[in-house]
């Protein structure tokens, strides 16, 4: 969910330093870059390599390198979605508070404009002396967020109110404050990828070849837009690294669908990428069937319509089906798109040249109402699951 999101991460002279590594090693896990400045009091607890390998970056320690390289605290603050200062002390949050600047990090603090976050860190009687929460209140006052203070045990032995915020809640706070404004804030959102097995015995079964990549790469772009996400995969291989993306792993069409109608009712969006098989054996051999025969017969039967039932029960959610054909692409998915009453169809064409099946690129068509299509041409599945949900944000705030 913080793919691509750039973050600059203060750090200043307490003890909670140390769980910096942690929360640097959570922020880089979930995609965001990460530049590290660190006060001198800071490197008495947690160590600037430490936090380089971690962020993949050089930690910034002060206006000058040793070799005499200025390190630009404008540049520094422009470059970032985010400045968090975590831990904050006292002495910092005074500083900031009554505008005394005397450090990189205190001169990029003051050169940022937008989205920062503070969280605080000292002892118990400091953290409610009346100074301290009127600094606190200062900064709030100017538009600077607040990560309030954890209770719990103290470096000093004492146990209260004072403890910086856990690594995660920041991330949490963090998330919430890039994606409040987000156009799919608040929007639920239901997205199946990948194939179905159907079981022919213990150890064969009638599937696909499909990845499951394109269904996942429209889950994460929805998350990106600030979406809540259920993503039912078939088997796959794939792993999202997008820790708001809840994923239900199913096997067969009868487990996805059952999984989709459960969850379908309170989602504005669905998408149904997956390549569900459409039929499946009417027996499972308990076993292995031995190859005793010459031939082997197998009656299949056709199986449930996930997105046909999903279009019956349909209730103001936009509801995205997939079609891949091998001929009249464009006819055959508008008279799907009617058909199981959807608000759009991608389309794409399988052949020779365009397998779709398991690459990562492809070339597909949006198909809408009165026989409109727009052809997105030869693209990456991320690049097309970027346009697919910004032509859903587009389609969904007209409809309000």
């Amino acid at each position: 969910m913080l793919s691509g999101k750039k973050i600059v991460l203060g750090i200043t002279g307490g003890i909670a330093a140390y769980k910096c590594a942690l929360l640097v090693r959570l922020l880089v896990k979930e995609g965001a870059e990460v530049q590290v400045i660190m006060t001198k009091a800071a490197q008495d607890f947690v160590t600037a390599q430490s936090l380089s390998v971690l962020s993949k970056h050089k930690v910034y320690l002060d206006f000058f390198d040793t070799d005499l390289t200025w390190n630009n605290h404008v540049q520094l603050s422009e470059w970032a979605d985010i400045m968090l200062i975590a831990p904050l002390t006292a002495n910092t949050l005074a500083k900031m508070a009554s505008g005394q600047c005397d450090n990189l990090l205190l001169a990029t603090y003051f050169s940022a404009r937008k989205n920062i976050l503070v969280a605080p860190a000292m002892d118990l009687e400091m953290y409610r002396h009346p100074t301290v929460s009127k600094n606190l209140k200062c900064l709030s006052d100017n538009g600077v967020h607040i990560i309030p203070a954890e209770s719990g045990e103290l470096a000093s032995g004492l146990s209260g109110e004072g403890r910086m915020a856990e690594p995660e809640t920041i991330l949490k706070c963090i998330k919430e404050l890039l994606f409040i404004k987000a156009p799919l804030y608040g929007k639920k959102a239901l997205v199946n990828a990948g194939p179905t097995y159907e079981p022919i015995d213990q150890v064969r079964f009638i599937g696909n070849r499909s990845s499951g990549k394109m269904g996942l790469a429209i889950a994460e772009a929805l998350a990106d837009q600030g979406a809540q996400v259920t993503l039912v995969l078939g088997p796959s291989q794939l792993k999202t690294i997008c820790s708001e993306i809840k994923v239900i792993s199913v096997e067969t069409a009868e487990n996805m669908h059952a999984e989709m109608l459960a969850h379908y009712s309170d989602m504005d969006i669905v998408v149904c990428s997956a390549a569900v098989s459409d039929y499946t054996p009417e027996k499972t051999v308990s076993g292995k069937i031995k190859k005793e025969s010459q031939e082997l017969s197998l009656k299949l039967l056709k199986t449930k319509d996930i997105l046909y039932d999903l279009g019956l029960k349909k209730q103001g959610q936009y509801l995205v089906g997939f079609a891949l054909e091998t001929q009249n692409l464009l006819e055959n998915a508008a008279e799907k798109l009617k058909r199981k009453n959807c608000d759009l169809i991608v389309a794409n064409l399988t052949s020779t040249e365009n397998t779709a099946f398991n690459s990562d690129f492809n070339t597909v068509f949006f198909v809408s109402a009165n026989n409109n299509s727009k052809e997105l041409g030869f693209k990456s599945k991320s690049e097309i699951a970027k346009e697919l949900v910004q032509h859903i944000i587009q389609k969904t705030t007209q409809k309000k």
